[in-house]
């Protein structure tokens, strides 16, 4: 009896240490749940003390959807209908982080009541591996690369869809076949020269090569592999990537055939270009552009500023911001730009006259450099400046002409006239003439009388002495009134602002221009009524005729302009001047000529 109590002692003692010692959690539980006993494994498991579990309930851990699954199991092994069951389920730990258990419950049938043993082993480590590789796998099915391992010996393993997708080789038709059959024959020692490298340990990325597909058709791809090595460090295996690049490469090369038709282009071009960040230094250069500024080496102008080098005086010496740049606002305000009344300056210091064009270079919506072409026009500007002095010549030779024939008419025709006239009368007070006679006589006296005033207003017309002794105001005011009193229309005309004196240049041309646009308006307008304005400004004088009759097609009128027109142009050129025509048919006519004060002194017309 007392042996059988030893032995007894002895197991009781035995099953409480193996109880205590066991790495798995182990808890006996009542038919409610509620835990009695747990070992250190389960406390450690879940974070809690002994004492604090046999106050919780043995759904107390879990999420709801677990503890339902769990407490449904548990209630079928009360019944009796199963007297075991397992599962695996989360747990809440006391620091609130959740737990992976494997989770098996028996039924222990002893009196005086059955009891419950529970035993938890943590599987969390194992559940984050099984979700790594599930993601690892979702990851790789996914993928539109493909994705595959192999041997050593080049024999593949595994085939994703994305490898499916590139080589057309399902994985049933992939898997155990050599990676060869992918590679043209022509590279075959490229790929022997992969796997040995790979076989060293070492890893190869991004390696560019060209692959065949199961219909023959040759892509190229982007490699990136690795060795696949076990725990001792000893390479075992392979796996790679391999990227589909054919349309980058087709993009390469169709951008690689647009850049050198565009070098051909730029170096075979006689018009001079470069380019210049947003920071004016210089990033490329035609040979055109270096011949034209005399440099011999690219080197000497790429990166340089280009405003510094060839763009930092005005013709007239004086030094030129690059705030007032024309080609820094390009860079600025992103809209481009054409001209052709500046200088560039050579590498031996000479200036040449330049006309130029510059354009923005964008990336998206960014401005990021501009791109300037330019001609020396140093041939177009002597041209100009001869024809200029022709026209010059031209208009003067007219003016003296317009005088000569002027005064003649004054001085010589309407005095003849005049003095007809005056015979006209004494005969027509003769008492011998007889009465219809005299009656025709007095008619012709008054035709007389008549086409005297008319020469008297043409000569006035061709050789304005008002011009001379009243000035411009006064001269244009005159004309306008015996203009209106001739044509039989009203004229309005109004001056403000002027500065005087005002050079004779300038007041022949601005005269000129008033008699032609006149003379158009009262001939073309079908209406009586016209404006003038004459007003100055700082630096310009403006001269404005206009009139509320049928206007005219300007694009029609550019196709067939009348020498009036040519004239006028032509006079307000030679002051640098400019002539505006906003016309529309049925809307009226504004003719608006400007000229600069400060070049009107250039002008060599006669005074007239």
């Amino acid at each position: 009896m007392a042996e059988a109590s030893r032995t007894l002692t002895h197991d009781t003692q035995l099953f409480h240490d193996v109880f205590n010692a066991s790495p798995i959690g182990i808890a006996v539980e009542n038919l409610e749940g509620q835990p009695l006993f747990v070992n250190p494994s389960f406390c450690s498991f879940l974070g809690f003390s002994e004492e604090e579990l046999r106050n919780k309930h043995c759904v107390d851990f879990s999420p709801r959807e677990d503890a339902e699954k769990d407490w449904a199991l548990f209630q079928q092994l009360r019944a009796g209908s199963i007297d075991h069951y397992q599962l695996e389920k989360r747990y809440f730990r006391r620091d609130g982080s959740l737990v992976w258990g494997s989770l098996s419950i028996s039924l222990l049938k002893s009196s005086p009541s059955p009891l419950v043993l529970a035993m938890v082993e943590d599987i969390t480590d194992k559940k984050k591996a099984e979700e790594a590789r599930y993601r690892h796998a979702a990851v790789i099915e996914s993928s539109d690369d493909a994705i595959a391992s192999g041997t050593l010996d080049g024999i593949i393993v595994s085939w994703n869809t994305g490898a499916q997708k590139i080589y057309g080789y399902t994985e049933a038709e992939a898997v155990g076949k050599p990676i060869s059959m992918l590679v043209p024959p022509e590279l075959a020692d490229e790929e022997n020269k992969i796997l040995e490298t790979l076989k060293s340990g070492d890893r190869i990325e991004h390696f560019e090569t060209v692959r065949v597909t199961k219909t023959g058709k040759r892509i190229n791809v982007s490699l990136t592999i690795s060795p696949i090595k076990d725990s001792t460090g000893r390479t075992v295996g392979i796996s790679g990537i391999a990227r589909d690049i054919t349309e980058r490469k087709l993009a390469e090369e169709a951008l690689h055939e647009s850049e050198d038709k565009l070098r051909l282009l730029l170096d075979s071009t006689a018009e001079a270009i470069y380019g210049i960040d947003p920071e004016h230094r210089c990033t490329f250069c035609n040979p055109a552009c270096l011949h034209t500024l005399g440099y011999e080496h690219i080197d000497e102008v790429l990166g340089k500023n280009m405003h510094n080098l060839i763009h930092h005086t005005r013709a007239d010496g004086t030094e030129f911001p690059i705030e007032e740049c024309r080609v820094h606002r390009v860079t600025q305000n992103g809209e481009g730009f054409h001209a052709e009344d500046e200088v560039f300056w050579r590498a031996n210091e000479t200036s040449f006259p330049v006309e130029y064009w510059s354009y923005p270079q964008r990336k998206g919506n960014e401005v990021v450099g501009t791109v300037v072409a330019f001609i020396d026009i140093t041939q177009r500007k002597l041209a100009e400046a001869a024809l200029a002095n022709v026209s010059r010549k031209l208009i003067e030779a007219q003016e003296q002409e317009r005088t000569r024939i002027g005064r003649e008419l004054h001085d010589d025709v309407s005095q003849r006239l005049a003095l007809l006239a005056v015979q006209l009368q004494q005969l027509n007070q003769n008492s011998l003439i007889l009465p219809e006679v005299r009656s025709r006589m007095g008619e012709l006296q008054k035709q007389a009388s008549e086409i005297a005033a008319d020469i008297q207003s043409l000569s006035h017309e061709l050789h304005s002495a008002k011009l001379q002794y009243l000035g411009i105001a006064g001269a244009m005011r005159g004309f306008c009134r015996e203009f209106g009193q001739q044509q039989k229309v009203e004229v309005d005309f109004q001056t403000r602002d002027l500065p005087t004196p005002l050079s004779a240049d300038i007041s022949l041309c601005l005269f000129r221009v008033l008699q032609e646009a006149l003379h158009n308006s009262a001939k073309h307008s079908g209406v009586r009524h016209f404006e003038v304005r004459l007003w100055g400004t700082s630096d310009e004088i403006h001269l404005t005729v206009r009139d509320s009759g049928t206007g005219f097609d300007r694009e029609a009128a550019k196709e067939s302009r009348g020498l009036g027109l040519i004239s006028m142009e032509e006079r307000l050129k030679l002051l640098k001047g400019t002539l505006s025509i906003d016309s529309q048919p049925k809307r009226g006519t504004t003719i608006h000529a400007r000229v600069p004060l400060r070049l009107g002194s250039d002008y060599m017309g006669a005074a007239g």
